[in-house]
């Protein structure tokens, strides 16, 4: 458990550190599930800065700090839908994932949506399982020629 967590929205400047973040965590904590292509392809979207901008500007886009690091990031798309959820590959099981998901559960509920959905990594799925979400169901994306598994999944608030 990680104590004086600081959770506040994203700016512009975040993003070489988001960016990071997301790059370091997908080829370490995802390589379990994942194979070595697939990771690749996963860990190239930290490239696309321009996407990271739209993401901040467009969505509900959360930071946690610790200090003045940041060790994890959660983004909420169309009021009621997690699009991303992140902790740093050294700050694994600290309560941080947990932190910014009771967040953005209360948003959904602000913003007037009675369930939360999100697409989840095979990795991720004892994490949200954890957390009283249900899968709704298993399914194989194609991103960039690569197939990857993952999961719908829910939870009624």
């Amino acid at each position: 458990m990680v104590e004086d967590i600081e959770i506040r929205e994203a700016t512009l400047d975040d993003i070489p550190e988001i960016t990071s973040i997301f790059r370091d965590t997908v080829r370490t904590v995802n390589s379990r599930d994942y194979n070595e292509k697939q990771i690749e392809v996963w860990a190239s979207g930290a490239d696309d800065i321009e996407k990271w901008e739209e993401r901040i500007k467009k969505f509900y886009f959360l930071v946690a700090e610790i200090g003045t690091n940041i060790v994890g990031f959660s983004y909420l798309s169309k009021g009621y839908y997690l699009d991303g959820l992140f902790v740093h590959k050294d700050f694994q099981r600290r309560t941080i994932a947990s932190k910014l998901l009771r967040i953005m559960e209360s948003r959904v509920s602000i913003n007037g949506f009675d369930t939360i959905k999100s697409d989840v990594s095979i990795t991720a799925l004892d994490f949200f399982d954890s957390h009283f979400y249900e899968v709704e169901k298993k399914q194989k994306k194609s991103h960039k020629g690569q197939v990857f598994e993952n999961y719908i999944v829910y939870k009624d608030l």
